[in-house]
């Protein structure tokens, strides 16, 4: 019995660090400029942009600041799965790209999210506490938005 558990053991080492090899490319364009990036799309104030790329930008962004955990599989694996499920809901570098209409249901589901407490998940500010939004920068972000989405609506 006791040889038994010490062969799943090695084997199951052998297979994390076979797993270890595995290192997909990584969600980083820090280089690339985007003319579609929200802050280009939008005026926005330097403290909103910041709240912006702290707490959201590492998931809706094609730049994520990766953590040192991030090189161990599967966290890895995990990570990317949020990170492309973050970006097929909204990409704050492609944001330019959508169409107005979309762009206007964007920041109502960004402001509905924060106030639901839904953004950033809590999985992401367990470990990233530094994208906590506190009541100060909710306000701010929310306020923000939407004096920018009515300024939309009246445009269109």
């Amino acid at each position: 019995m006791k040889k038994r558990i010490k062969k799943i053991a090695w084997f199951g080492l052998i297979i994390f660090l076979l797993m270890q090899c595995y290192q997909p490319a990584r969600n980083n364009s820090f280089e690339q400029y985007f003319s579609s990036n929200f802050t280009e799309v939008y005026k926005v104030p330097k403290n909103v942009e910041t709240t912006l790329r702290t707490s959201c930008y590492d998931c809706h962004s094609n730049n994520t600041n990766y953590p040192w955990y991030s090189y161990v599989q599967p966290i890895r694996f995990f990570m990317d799965g949020h990170i492309n499920e973050g970006k097929k809901e909204l990409n704050f570098n492609e944001y330019g790209n959508y169409s107005k209409r979309k762009q206007e249901n964007k920041l109502d589901r960004i402001v509905k999210q924060i106030k639901n407490d839904e953004m950033p998940l809590s999985s992401y500010t367990l470990i990233h506490k530094n994208a906590v939004l506190t009541k100060e920068n909710k306000e701010i972000l929310t306020h923000w938005i939407e004096q920018t989405s009515d300024g939309l609506s009246k445009i269109n």
